[in-house]
């Protein structure tokens, strides 16, 4: 153990003496390894920086939610053309489903609109998100609330004019004041504050609930009826433990019954899962992982034939101070480690580096973005490992060399 102790505090002492004396040789030979780690780790770290953000988002939601609506989340085998011609969802659809479905916790019914402005008194908050919804939208949406409430079953059934703030439009309309029981105005009328949800941060699907409002669907429908400027969906919660495929079977049969379709025609709706779009996003991340390897691979592979060719260059400098060695005793084991742990040391110092840029931006984009961007141990330590291995691969020639070198020649080629 001690001797390899010994070993290693040599090697670090050759490694650190090559960056001293042939600094610039050193740190472009170096260079590959840290593109390749940095690469590689930065790759890493946003891909499990985006996973965190994703799942964060998705944390209130049920994976098994889903939107029944005339859009398809993802792919369709169906034409465009064909799609366009599909109904909309109705309101009365929502109540025949809330009421027929078993193995169902929550149905819900949501409109899409277009952006508005908000007013109180001479402040205004423009480009807010609008969330028009039946009142289960608030436990299928799992909301928290900093201050009042949600809008109750009458509300929502009667379309009355109440209104639930995101907290960065609470803000930006009231201040530090309390807005519960305030008035605002929207739609060219007056809409009650009853609550304000509690701050969420970003989303990475863009808009959050800090920068939504919620209303009772009603009150547009009421006021422009089933308008196709606006598009409906009605969300669907199953209870836990539920059979998915067989559900989403229940769920077409009724909905196709309700309609009055014919055996054989063709589904004129979607029924998208969450937990389908859940793994498509998680297929693309997958996807910048394979793109992230193949580049760095590249960048490790010029890092190796760098470290390499230092260590052939170290080879050759201490020819004279190798034959001292093995004629004093030194074994060939000997040679080999201290060559190979020096190629490991200088590999590893590269990868360091890489892995400091990368700390370095994502620290800068985390304080720049309203995003989190983790470096986490578990990439430092695979880019150390990566770091090592290739050291260890590209060192292994030029000690081999190191270590089979004839004493008496190696003495005799360095004087």
């Amino acid at each position: 153990m001690l001797l390899y102790l010994r070993l290693l505090k040599e090697s670090l002492s050759f490694a650190i003496n090559a960056l001293r004396n042939n600094k610039l040789r050193t740190l472009l030979s170096l260079l590959g390894v840290t593109i390749g780690i940095f690469s590689i780790i930065a790759v890493l770290a946003a891909v499990d920086s985006l996973d965190r953000k994703i799942s964060k988002d998705l944390s209130s939601l049920d994976k098994n939610t889903i939107y029944l609506m005339k859009y398809n989340f993802g792919p369709s085998e169906i034409p465009q053309w064909k799609r366009e011609q599909f109904p909309n969802v109705k309101y009365d659809e929502y109540v025949a489903l809330k009421n027929s479905l078993n193995n169902t916790d929550q149905v819900g019914y949501q409109l899409f609109v277009n952006r508005e402005t908000l007013k109180y008194d001479s402040k205004t908050v423009a480009d807010v998100n609008m969330i028009p919804s039946s009142f289960e939208m608030v436990d299928i949406d799992g909301l928290s609330f900093d201050k009042g409430r949600f809008y109750n079953e009458s509300e929502s059934n009667s379309g009355t004019p109440v209104i639930v703030l995101g907290y960065d439009i609470a803000s930006g309309l009231f201040g530090d004041s309390d807005p519960v029981g305030k008035n605002i105005r929207l739609y060219g009328q007056r809409f009650t504050v009853i609550g304000v949800m509690a701050k969420q941060g970003a989303g990475f699907f863009g808009d959050s609930n800090d920068t939504s409002v919620y209303f009772p669907a009603n009150f547009l429908r009421r006021m422009y009826g089933d308008s196709d400027a606006m598009t409906p969906v009605i969300v669907l919660k199953p209870v836990k433990g539920v059979d998915m495929d067989a559900y989403k079977a229940e769920v077409a049969q009724k909905l196709r019954a309700i309609r009055g379709m014919k055996a054989g025609e063709m589904d004129n709706f979607f029924i998208n899962v969450l937990s389908g779009f859940t793994d498509f996003i998680d297929g693309i991340l997958g996807q910048m992982n394979v793109v992230g390897w193949i580049i760095s691979g590249f960048s490790l592979l010029v890092g190796g034939f760098g470290i390499a060719n230092i260590m052939f260059v170290s080879v050759k400098e201490r020819t004279n101070l190798i034959g001292i060695q093995k004629s004093l005793g030194a074994k060939n084991r000997f040679i080999l480690f201290q060559f190979l742990f020096e190629a490991i040391i200088l590999s590893v110092i590269g990868g360091i580096i890489g892995l400091l840029m990368v700390w370095g931006i994502a620290f800068i984009l985390t304080k720049a973005l309203d995003f989190e961007f983790v470096l986490s141990f578990g990439n430092i330590i695979l880019g150390t490992t990566l770091a090592a291995l290739i050291g260890l691969i590209s060192g292994i020639l030029p000690a081999i060399s190191a270590a089979n070198l004839d004493p008496v020649e190696a003495i005799r080629t360095g004087m």
